[in-house]
This record gives structure tokens, C-alpha cells and sequence, in this order.
């Protein structure tokens, strides 16, 4: 009787971490989605250098009221590797600057 419920938790726990990973896969992509609507990609490569927050916020055409977000639509892209995020002034420094991640080739390509 243990047996079958160790197999029901089982399938239980792979069944719930099949929907998470939908889940966040959904939200990698649609936040990629608005970051290109929005233009943030070639916002940051035209500015040449690493943007912050604040910068980038004024270069972007949204509503004033819709500001707020921006930092979690960055911290998704930075944590999906979309987006690179480094500190301005150190290392536990409040001043975050975002940067195109760059593109390593592999071996395969060449």
C-alpha cells in the first residue's frame, strides 16, 4: 500500500512541474514579446553603452503610469539571459545598468 502512494506522489509532483514549466515558459516568451514591441532591444544597442533603469524608461514610448513595470519586464529577460545587469557604482551598489547579452559562439558554429 505505501508502494502505490510513493508512485501517486510521484506522478503527482512530475504532473504540478510539467504545468510550473509551461507556466514560466509562457511568461519568458511573452515578456520577450513586449520587450521587441517595445523596442528595448534597440534602445540599449543605440545607446552603445549600458542603460539604466531610468534611462531606459525615458527612451521607451510608454505611459508615464506604466513605468513601474519596466524593472520586473527586465528582471524576467535578465534572469531568462536576454538581458545582461550589472552595478554602476560596486558591487552592492542601488544603481542597476541593463546590456544586450552578448552572443558566444560555440565551437560548432564556427
Amino acid at each position: 500500500m505505501e508502494l502505490i502512494n510513493e508512485e501517486s506522489a510521484s506522478e503527482l509532483l512530475q504532473a504540478q512541474t510539467h504545468v510550473w514549466n509551461h507556466i514560466f515558459n509562457f511568461i519568458n516568451s511573452m515578456t520577450l514579446k513586449c520587450a521587441v514591441q517595445l523596442g528595448i532591444p534597440d534602445v540599449i544597442h543605440k545607446h552603445g553603452k549600458p542603460m539604466t533603469l531610468s534611462e531606459l524608461v525615458s527612451s521607451l514610448p510608454i505611459h508615464p503610469s506604466k513605468t513601474q513595470y519596466v524593472h520586473r519586464l527586465m528582471r524576467v529577460l535578465v534572469h531568462s539571459g536576454f538581458f545582461s545587469q550589472q552595478n554602476l557604482d560596486g558591487v552592492h551598489s542601488q544603481d542597476q545598468a541593463y546590456f544586450l547579452t552578448p552572443i558566444h559562439s560555440s565551437p560548432s558554429q564556427g
